[in-house]
């Protein structure tokens, strides 16, 4: 997942003063946040297809009807460039629904699913329901 990245200079030594990594997984924690106080609930984070190549789900989620939600969780320090949502391209979402449908295999019938984004701008967060469908 392609996050933001806050790098500052101290001294001679230029160090990243949070990893990339460190600052999906505190998206990633906000957006479960979000979620969970509009009472989804949480069933996996950071399903990965086995392989190369595959895909990731950031967040699974059971929605209180029993619809399984794929969440893609974005986070930019800012709006510009059209912001968090814009940059889940359709690339970026054929390898959720690759993951998604890896996913399911595992049910015998599966749950209706659908497929969310939160998106992070410089800390607002912007849930969208349904943002795009497995076609």
């Amino acid at each position: 997942m392609a996050l933001w990245s806050v790098k500052r200079s101290v001294g001679k030594n230029a160090s990243a003063s949070t990893s990339t990594r460190e600052q999906g997984m505190s998206a990633e924690d906000s957006a479960l946040a979000h979620l969970e106080g509009a009472g989804l609930r949480l069933v996996d984070r950071n399903y990965r297809t086995p392989g190369r190549g595959g895909g990731e789900i950031d967040l699974v989620m059971r929605a209180a009807g029993g619809t399984l939600v794929f969440v893609e969780v974005r986070a930019r320090s800012g709006s510009g460039h059209g912001g968090a949502a814009a940059s889940v391209s359709a690339i970026k979402q054929q390898r959720i629904v690759f993951a998604a449908r890896h996913y399911l295999r595992r049910f015998r019938a599966p749950p209706p699913c659908r497929f969310d984004v939160v998106a992070i701008d410089g800390g607002r967060i912007q849930w969208l329901v349904g943002a795009f469908d497995a076609s």
